[in-house]
């Protein structure tokens, strides 16, 4: 069984048997940590609303904790004394840019290039069970931009998700952003015609939870696997 919280934002919790993954928390409570169980905590990029220093202090209490970050979050001596991290936790810090793959002992992890900043990650445990959190890598069309910047971010978007093409995902956490009107369909639906996601969870809406049920009358054959989020702090379990 898994349990899987939304913290807020393109945060959340998934809590799996054998280890404990956590995306992008920035938002939100943080329930109660499962003790003993592996942590692997995740942050795409360095953004304020995708990382905050405060994840390093959840190294210790006697469990594995390791820190996945995206490239762009720097790790530079100044960077490290400014956010109070210790050498230990700091050895347990990795950097991992598009196309790079880190073995963990609880998972593997495989980074896709952003069409933002930093990575997204998709997660695979040794069971074969995959979880993918988009981070910030999207379709981001934005009406009134340059044309050619708009084409421009359709390549690349494209060329960067074509790995997933008819990969298995169990779990998508994907961008579904309502800045960018009816545009912001294009990321999630790509994603969900590319891949074969089994369920997603919309993300990245700025407290705007009603846009779910906008992509979803526009697009309904994606309705079974979708779970809508109403709410921080609602949990799913799978």
């Amino acid at each position: 069984m898994t349990r899987i919280t939304f913290l807020g934002h393109s945060g959340f919790l998934a809590e799996l048997p054998s280890v404990t993954l956590l995306f992008d928390w920035w938002k939100g409570e943080l329930p109660a940590l499962r003790p003993g169980i592996p942590l692997y905590v995740f942050a795409s990029h360095r953004h304020e609303d995708h990382f905050k220093p405060e994840i390093f202090t959840l190294d210790g209490e006697g469990r594995d904790v390791r820190f996945v970050l995206g490239r762009d979050i720097k790790l530079s001596p100044r960077n490290l004394s400014r956010w109070g991290v210790s050498p230990d936790t700091a050895e347990r810090c990795r950097s991992l840019r598009g196309g790079e793959r880190l073995s963990l002992p609880a998972a593997a992890v495989e980074a896709l290039p952003s069409t933002d900043e930093g990575a997204a990650f998709l997660v695979t445990l040794p069971d074969g069970l995959t979880l993918f959190h988009a981070g910030d890598l999207n379709w981001w069309h934005w009406e009134g931009e340059d044309p050619a910047w708009n084409r421009n971010m359709e390549v690349n978007f494209k060329r960067y998700t074509e790995p997933l093409r008819r990969r298995k995902i169990h779990l998508a956490m994907l961008p579904l952003d309502p800045r960018l009107g009816e545009d912001g369909f294009r990321g999630p639906r790509h994603f969900l015609e590319t891949a074969d996601i089994r369920r997603f969870l919309p993300m990245h809406q700025w407290g705007d939870f009603g846009f779910t049920e906008r992509f979803l009358a526009r697009y309904p054959e994606f309705r079974s696997r979708t779970l809508p989020v109403t709410a921080e702090g609602q949990v799913f379990t799978l």
